[in-house]
């Protein structure tokens, strides 16, 4: 490991603990494998020029970033790569800002039109499978009548986006999608109640994606494309619709 200087005093203790975590931030992302082991505190103090509450907050810092993983009695260890701060950015922004629902379907927009693409030139058998079932769930969904069915309906719904994904080959679809998964949920939440505000249905919905489905299926990238592109134009028509009309509390 490269050392860095960075003289602390107590007053300047979280500066030197930021400065800590970048340096072993750039390390962990460039040569360190997951399940990789850092060097221990005494050992990381010494080569900082810090003292061991300062590394102890420096890895506190990259626990919190999700780069390495905490437990009493052994080192911080290096996690796999995952979503999970881009899914609580994703999230916080969609609770935040009124706009970011729009964001995320232009992100969508461009993301699912490429995966759909994708998957129909490179979908394996297992994949178009993993597909089908996510589309067997939400039929299910819409069939069943108990209060948890709607739910279902849209956690089925983001499975089917994520599948094209992973069935696009490409791993960097694969993770944005397994990151955005509850941010797509609260997105299809919202564009459900446009849906049904324009007289639409779950079996309409289903419909759309079946057509996604079909063209993968028969490794037409042109018609995959085009059916994704239909599907999220509508869906963005939903949202727009949603947010124009909130839904009426209930009468007491």
């Amino acid at each position: 490991m490269r050392a860095i200087r960075t003289p602390e005093t107590r007053a300047d203790q979280p500066s030197a603990a930021n400065a800590v975590a970048d340096d072993l931030a750039r390390l962990i992302l460039t040569g360190m494998p997951p399940g990789s082991s850092l060097p221990s505190e005494a050992d990381l103090a010494a080569q900082y020029a810090v003292s061991r509450l300062t590394i102890r907050e420096a890895v506190k810092l990259l626990a919190g970033r999700g780069l390495v993983e905490l437990a009493r009695g052994r080192r911080a260890m290096v996690r796999e790569p995952d979503g999970s701060a881009f899914a609580d950015f994703l999230t916080s922004m969609l609770h935040n800002e009124s706009r970011g629902i729009f964001d995320l379907i232009e992100v969508r927009m461009s993301l699912e039109v490429q995966s759909a693409t994708l998957a129909a030139k490179r979908a394996s058998r297992a994949a178009i499978a993993a597909i089908e079932s996510a589309l067997q769930g939400m039929r299910d969904a819409e069939a069943s009548a108990d209060a948890e069915a709607e739910e279902r309906f849209h956690t089925f719904d983001v499975g089917f986006h994520e599948a094209v994904a992973l069935a696009s080959g490409n791993r960097i679809l694969g993770y944005l999608f397994e990151a955005m998964a509850e941010p797509l949920r609260q997105g299809i939440r919202t564009s459900r109640r446009g849906h049904a505000n324009r007289g639409h249905t779950l079996a309409d919905t289903i419909a759309a994606h079946q057509r996604i489905l079909d063209a993968i299926r028969a490794g037409s990238s042109r018609a995959a494309a085009e059916a994704m592109r239909l599907h999220l134009k509508d869906t963005e028509r939903d949202i727009h619709n949603a947010l124009n009309h909130p839904a009426q509390p209930a009468s007491p």
